[in-house]
């Protein structure tokens, strides 16, 4: 191969490389996890925070999908939100809701993906369906059983909310994700998948 065509082919290659890390970069910002907002004042809080610890969420874990995760505790996200956790393998317990196993309803969220279609925790949690199960282990290493009693999508915006959140009637724990077409204006995906259980044993 002559010098010059040698050059000519680093010099593509060198192109390609520059491309697909700018594409990386940029995605890495438009998916990066959501700053935390400050933590509210204890009176604000709700009573999670009373529990002991050993009662408090370990690891989920959901035998159909393959899913065994930390379980991290989060709070709001700076623009009202539930935080999501920092990394794409680990789930976020909303931290100022019902731990899971009280009365009420405990929420976890998971990444979809990374923004280069790479699975996220929940990529396939649209795969779970009515009466599959789903488990919480406590740090204590309690062993909790739901079973899924419904899953419903919503457009990204339309979120029931007090129906995920504030649900008191039963010992549930909700997870939610993202899923649908990303809208590039909002930074996220137009739908959010719920799937709801509640405690069995």
């Amino acid at each position: 191969m002559k010098e010059s065509a040698r050059i000519g082919v680093v010099v593509l290659l060198t192109s390609i490389a520059a491309g697909v890390f700018t594409a990386t970069a940029v995605h890495a910002v438009y998916y990066a996890p959501q700053a935390q907002a400050p933590e509210p004042a204890l009176e604000a809080v709700a009573p999670a925070l009373n529990v002991s610890s050993s009662e408090r969420p370990a690891q989920l874990q959901i035998p159909k999908l393959n899913i065994d995760s930390s379980v991290l505790g989060v709070g709001l996200g700076v623009t009202g939100n539930m935080a999501v956790p920092p990394n794409f393998t680990d789930v976020g317990w909303y931290k100022y809701g019902p731990v899971p196993g009280q009365w009420g309803s405990a929420v976890i969220d998971g990444h979809v993906d990374n923004g280069l279609s790479l699975a996220g925790v929940f990529k396939r949690l649209n795969e779970l369906s009515v009466g599959d199960d789903v488990y919480i282990v406590t740090t204590s290493g309690t062993r909790l059983h739901f079973v899924v009693t419904d899953v419903e999508s919503y457009p990204y915006e339309a979120v029931p909310v007090g129906q995920v959140f504030d649900q008191a009637d039963a010992k549930r724990l909700n997870l939610i994700t993202c899923e649908g077409s990303w809208v590039e204006g909002g930074k996220t995906y137009d739908h959010r998948l719920v799937v709801y259980t509640t405690l069995v044993s």
